[in-house]
């Protein structure tokens, strides 16, 4: 067993055992104590949410909501009412008037994840909301002025997607009053053993790792971070025979991967970090005998990231060969 700590946040335990995210830690816990719009960047898988919920955790505002949402997981045309609530009759349908996700979260914390996908209509009201601006629900007459604090998450490279005309500028600089960076785990890898112990702890308190499958774990780069460390862990729990979870209970690739500092790194035999989650992806794809909501979940993403990654990759062809 590790002896990292272990802290809760909102219910979700994290395992906190790098300098790295120590220090992280240390500055959420300033951070908190402030109003400030904190935007938190870093890898899918990496811990974002966590250090949301600590943010919340930590601040003045603990005592009172705690609302999430993931922009990726709302249908477009449904964004705005979701988000800012309808009077009844606004459409077909609203039988009766429905608060948004910023009138539940009044006086609390409101977490927008996968804030990149927010369409461009969605992303000039929510500029004027953060600007303090009251709103109209959608078909009301009557503004609502709410006081909350967002925090907002991205796997994207959003000062990238500002350049390239994909999201608004004055918004980017607005969710990044205080910008935190979350590492990914292989720039971390003190926390890789006390979270795999852990999440074995939780699945079978009685399995330990051999020595030779710690060392596979440690040289392996985690392209999918933290999510995909908990699915490696919990597919070994399920093919590990006696007390101990041996190398060939783990994935192939991990067995065959670079091991950490060598002069490539992150580019084993088995490719880059970018040819790893191709194949991550087209294995979530085959096991889900190519349904991609059921492969995006098995991958810990939306399906809209699914989406957005199969043309990135140039996978999106032929389309006969993928589920919808």
């Amino acid at each position: 067993m590790t002896d990292a700590p272990s802290l809760a946040f909102l219910g979700v335990r994290a395992v906190i055992s790098s300098p790295v995210m120590r220090e992280l830690m240390d500055t959420v816990r300033r951070v908190a104590q402030t109003s400030a719009t904190v935007l938190i960047e870093g890898e899918s898988g990496s811990g974002k949410e966590i250090v949301a919920r600590a943010i919340h955790h930590f601040s003045l505002r603990v005592a009172r909501p705690w609302v999430d949402v993931s922009c990726a997981a709302l249908p477009e045309h449904l964004m705005e009412s979701e988000l800012f609530g309808y009077e009844k009759g606004a459409f077909s349908g609203a039988d009766g008037a429905k608060p948004g996700l910023f009138e539940l979260a009044d006086r609390g914390t409101l977490f927008l994840d996968e804030i990149g996908e927010l369409p461009p209509r969605m992303q000039v009201k929510l500029l004027r909301v953060l600007d303090g601006v009251p709103y109209y629900r959608l078909g009301g007459v009557r503004k609502v002025g709410v006081d909350v604090r967002v925090v907002a998450a991205t796997n994207q490279a959003l000062e990238a997607m500002v350049k390239a005309g994909a999201f608004r500028g004055d918004l980017y600089h607005r969710l990044s009053q205080i910008p935190i960076r979350v590492p990914p785990l292989r720039e971390r890898r003190e926390d890789i053993l006390p979270l795999a112990e852990y999440f074995l702890q939780e699945h079978n308190p009685g399995l330990r790792f051999s020595g030779s499958a710690k060392r596979r774990l440690c040289e392996y780069s985690w392209p999918g971070n933290v999510r995909e460390l908990r699915n490696v862990v919990a597919r070994a729990v399920v093919l590990s025979y006696g007390a101990e979870v041996e190398v060939a209970d783990l994935p192939v690739v991990i067995c065959g991967d670079t091991p950490a500092g060598s002069a490539k790194a992150g580019a084993g035999p088995e490719g880059t970090l970018d040819d790893m989650e191709r194949r991550m992806i087209q294995d979530a794809l085959a096991r889900a005998s190519g349904h991609r909501q059921r492969a995006a979940e098995h991958l810990g993403i939306s399906r809209r990231t699914l989406s957005r990654k199969l043309r990135m990759y140039a996978m999106e062809e032929p389309v006969e060969s993928w589920a919808s």
